[in-house]
Formats: structure tokens, C-alpha cells, sequence
């Protein structure tokens, strides 16, 4: 059977009425396959609460014939009779800059946490964490999410891997008449349809799943809100979309010209009808040569046009109302924009006049006019100016940058949302730095992935897939304790107020009764509670994201 071939090794079982136990660990039993997890707790503690379950499989290993297309579904009707080993991670996807021998092409798994007393058919909450890293980079280990199932003790949760740079969203006319577009974002689909199918199984009840993703997998999250338009069913009911990052998205023109540059490398035309078989017979070695010698960026999702999984920009589908109206939460890091303006190497000394401003920021956006340009300029006065919110021109081109790329689009969501009558909507903005991150350049702030150094263990996770671990301080873990609880409870409940911490305020929705528009700003504070606190949206950061949202900017920065 193909599905056993290519899983790991498998453990003898025995069976009692069709009963499949394993030695190793407990076993969940999907039919098709059956698991064997790991009930160690992370400080080594023999049965722990929770049970992990690792390198599940959700589709085919896209490889050979099956490189360059949307994710082939498993055969899910023959009966297995063995147990497979579970108790560890999947391989992480090929990343850039890319390794022969690190990361693997046949790379489509999840991972699934669940309290170790659940059964099949609890009909537990589910959430499902996408990872980001620019749609080139980072894998589910950065990202583990034991602490939110111990916690919370009433919630399965789910992490997933997908197919990454060239060989995640190689695009263009070609790929598309012999292959599919968008096929990372394809695989994250194929693997929340997996969840529907087979999270009753883990205890989860798959009406219940919430979706979860910061950065590039907040870009995700916010395009399966907007997939197919709005025009299928999707397979979640709540969404969370942390600094939502993408864009500018690329042109046809530059989508070309990647492709051209990638056959070129790998020694394939760039035209034909030979060009994808000679992709798909390509060497690793190949692949991985032009994932290296193309730029970040050059393989990202693609907009496909009418039928397609991302039909449209996902700024038009919002303002045409094309979207699943699910319930939200939108926010984004204080320092967010900091980060990505100093992404270059730049520091708050490179920025001192206007032309910094302008040379800098709008380096990465190609596509803005000079007057889009000299409208931003006016709508952030300089320092010193009469009404100047900014300090200094640092401070200034951080705003702009973070409202181009992060805030509005969270806000422009949230708005849609409340205005067709989506009740649970919720906005924050996390103002806590990153430890380790603040140490390093503290003239960020709370930096682009602060949120995450407290969801996820106090794991340094931008950039190295959480290999870096800082013990948290007192301070600290009571933030992360909070944040858990409100990210668990609005999983839960719709609500991430009504399985708070009792030291936490009420985080209130996004739209207040005096219609106006309202987050939850999230701050350090002592050994005992946070100061985090709600706070107004202003009249002067709407007006701004009117702006970048508006349908001439968006045709110009492709978000």
C-alpha cells in the first residue's frame, strides 16, 4: 500500500477486536492508519497531560509526477493493521536558503496535541497554527503548542507543514497549463480538509476549528478567509491572524520572469511543452541551486484569476465582500513595521530626512507612485511638524511601514467582518518585546514576532525554527499564561474573554456601542497581572488605513 511505503517504519501491534495498541504509546486509530504518540511532558516527566502526535501524513509525498501539483489525496479505504511511530516530527519542508540533505521535498505532515484523557469523539475545540517565515522558510517545530492544550486541558491542537519557495509557489502560464498554482497554499487547505475528516478521532470536534498564523502564515489565514472568493464552504469556523505580512504581491510580468530564472538555473526551457517534465525529472540538487539563486520573495503566492484558489488580491475580495464571514482576530506587534524597516540593516540613524523616508520604505515597493508616495509622506508629518505624533524620522517610517504591510490590512479585515454583521470580531496590538530579540536591537521595540516568544514557550522563533530557548522571568510567563488563555478561549468560545485569567481585563470586541472601533493593547506588567489594557482606535490611524486600503493604493502596493 503506497500510504504505508512512504510512512515511518512500521511498529508491530497487536489487535483485540480490531483494537490496534501499540508499546510505544498510545494509539489513534483513523482506519486507514493508525498512530502510536508521545505522552512525555517538555521537562521530561513521564505522562505528561497531553499526548503529541507527529508526522501524520495528509496527503501524498508530492514527488516524481506529483511535484508542481495541487496535493494528491491518500487512500483512506483500506483497512491497516499496523501501528506507525508517532512520537516525532515530520521533516521540516526545504527552506531557503536551501541545503541538499536539510529539510525534504516529500515533506506534507501535521502534528496533533491533545489531552491525554480525551477519546474519540469528545468533541473538543481544535486549533491549527500555519507558521510563517516569508513563504520560504521556518517549519511546525518552532512552533509547538503543548502549553495551549496543558493549559487550557480542553482543546486539541494541530500544526501543519506546506510546501515552501520554488517548489511551493513556482507560477506563471506554464506551471499553470501542466501543474497548479499556489500549491503551498493548496497543501494547507488539503490539510485542514484532513482535520474535518479524521480530528474526531484526537477527541476534536472538526465544527469547532479555529485557524491561527502570524506573518506570512497570518498572509495564509487571511487568503483561506478569501479563497475561491468567498464561493465554497471553508473548513474552519473562527480565524486569528497575527501581523498579517505579505506583499507586494508579484506581477505577471515578474512571476514570468522568476519562472524563466528558475528553468534557467535548473537547466530546463522556460517554454513548451517539455519545460514541467523536465522541472518535475530535476535533481534536488537542481531545485535547490535555484531556490538559492533566486531572491526572497521570488516564489510567494500568485494571483491566479476567476476560479482559482486566490482568484483576486486579497484587499479586493475583502472590499468586495468575497470572503467566508468567520468570526476574527486581527492584530499585529507595535514594532512591526521597526523591524521591517530595519530588515535591510538600516538603523534609526539612517533615517534623517525626508528622501531617507522615501528612499528606504518604498525600496521593496516598486510598484507605488511617486504621488501615492508624496500622499504618505503628508498623512506621517515630519518630526517637528505642527501635529507630529513621531520623535524622530525612524519613528516615522516604522508607522508608515507597519500600517503598509501589517496593521491596516488586520483592520480593514475586522471592519469588513463587522460590517456583515459577524458578531465575535476582535483587534489587539502587542506592545511586549521579544526578550531576545530587544536585547539585540532594542530601538524596535516589541518587534515583528514578540506575540509569538510568549505563545509558543519563549522560543526565539523568527528565523531559526525555534532552536534558541529563553527561560521566561516571572513577569513573563504571567503575559504568556494570559495570552494562552485568551488565544484558547476564543478557540473555545468565540470569546476570548470568557476563559480569561482572572487578573486579565475584559477584552471587548472590536466594535464598541458607540460604533467605534476598539483593541486590546497588550503589555508586560508585574509578578501577579499584565498591564494590558483596551484602548480606542484613533480617528487619525483609520483615516491612514483608509488610505493604504483604498482600491488605487492597494492596485499599486498588491496586498
Amino acid at each position: 500500500m503506497l500510504l504505508l511505503l512512504c510512512l515511518p517504519a512500521a511498529i508491530a501491534a497487536s489487535t483485540t477486536a480490531r483494537q490496534l495498541t501499540s508499546n510505544l504509546g498510545p494509539v489513534v486509530d483513523l482506519g486507514y492508519a493508525a498512530y502510536a504518540g508521545n505522552t512525555t511532558s517538555p521537562s521530561g516527566l513521564p505522562d505528561g497531560p497531553v499526548a503529541f502526535y507527529g508526522n501524520i501524513r495528509f496527503a501524498q509525498p508530492p514527488l516524481g509526477e506529483l511535484r508542481f501539483r495541487a496535493p494528491a489525496p491518500l487512500d483512506e479505504a483500506t483497512r491497516t493493521l499496523q501501528v506507525l511511530d508517532a512520537r516525532n516530527w515530520g521533516p521540516p519542508c526545504i527552506q531557503r536558503p536551501a541545503v541538499v540533505g536539510i529539510g525534504s521535498e516529500d515533506c506534507l505532515t501535521l502534528n496533533v496535541w491533545k489531552p491525554t484523557n480525551a477519546s474519540a469523539g469528545a468533541g473538543l475545540p481544535v486549533a491549527v497554527y500555519i507558521h510563517g517565515g516569508g513563504f520560504f522558510t521556518n517549519s511546525p517545530q518552532g512552533f509547538p503548542m503543548y502549553d495551549w492544550v496543558a493549559q487550557h486541558r480542553g482543546l486539541v491542537g494541530v500544526s501543519l507543514t506546506y510546501r515552501l519557495n520554488l517548489l511551493g509557489f513556482l507560477g506563471g502560464p506554464v506551471v499553470a497549463a501542466d501543474g497548479d498554482l499556489n500549491t503551498g497554499l493548496l497543501d494547507q487547505r488539503a490539510a485542514l480538509e484532513w482535520v474535518q475528516r479524521h480530528i474526531s478521532e484526537f477527541g476534536g470536534d472538526p465544527a469547532e476549528v479555529t485557524i491561527y498564523g502570524e506573518s506570512a502564515g497570518a498572509a495564509s489565514v487571511v487568503m483561506h478567509v478569501a479563497a475561491f472568493g468567498g464561493s465554497k464552504p471553508a473548513p474552519f469556523k473562527r480565524a486569528v491572524a497575527q501581523s498579517i505580512g505579505f506583499g507586494p504581491t508579484n506581477t505577471d510580468a515578474q512571476t514570468d520572469a522568476f519562472f524563466e530564472s528558475a528553468a534557467g538555473f535548473i537547466g530546463c526551457p522556460a517554454s513548451g511543452k517539455d519545460a514541467m517534465p523536465c522541472l518535475r525529472n530535476a535533481s534536488i540538487g537542481a531545485i535547490v541551486s535555484a531556490i538559492n539563486r533566486n531572491p526572497n520573495g521570488a516564489f510567494a503566492p500568485v494571483i491566479e484569476g476567476l476560479g482559482g484558489f486566490l482568484p483576486d488580491l486579497p484587499s479586493r475580495l475583502i472590499a468586495q465582500g468575497k470572503i467566508s464571514n468567520v468570526e476574527f482576530i486581527g492584530g499585529h506587534c507595535t514594532g512591526d513595521g521597526n523591524t521591517l524597516v530595519s530588515f535591510a540593516g538600516d538603523t534609526p540613524a539612517d533615517f534623517q530626512t525626508d528622501d531617507d523616508v522615501r528612499r528606504i520604505v518604498f525600496s521593496r515597493w516598486t510598484g507605488v507612485s511617486n504621488a501615492t508616495i508624496d500622499k504618505a509622506l503628508t498623512m506621517y508629518p515630519e518630526p517637528g511638524a505642527v501635529g507630529s505624533p513621531f520623535a524622530t524620522q525612524y519613528e516615522r517610517a516604522g508607522a508608515m511601514t507597519g500600517d503598509m504591510i501589517f496593521t491596516c490590512m488586520d483592520w480593514f479585515l475586522a471592519e469588513k467582518l463587522t460590517m456583515n454583521k459577524v458578531e465575535n470580531v476582535f483587534a489587539f496590538s502587542w506592545n511586549a518585546p521579544d526578550a531576545v530579540i530587544y536585547e539585540q536591537a532594542p530601538y524596535q521595540g516589541a518587534a515583528h514576532t514578540s506575540d509569538l516568544y510568549y505563545l509558543f514557550e519563549g522560543t526565539n522563533t523568527f528565523g531559526n525554527a525555534g532552536n534558541t530557548f529563553t527561560p521566561f522571568n516571572t513577569s513573563e510567563t504571567v503575559l504568556s499564561k494570559e495570552a494562552i488563555a485568551y488565544w484558547t478561549s476564543f478557540a473555545t468560545t468565540g470569546d476570548p474573554s470568557r476563559e480569561k485569567m482572572s487578573v486579565s481585563p475584559a477584552w471587548d470586541s472590536f466594535s464598541a456601542p458607540d460604533a467605534s472601533r476598539r483593541r486590546l493593547m497588550f503589555n508586560r506588567g508585574g509578578n501577579t497581572s499584565t498591564n494590558s489594557t483596551m484602548q480606542a482606535i484613533t480617528e487619525e490611524e483609520i483615516r491612514r488605513c483608509q488610505f493604504w486600503m483604498s482600491e488605487d493604493v492597494t492596485a499599486e502596493t498588491r496586498v
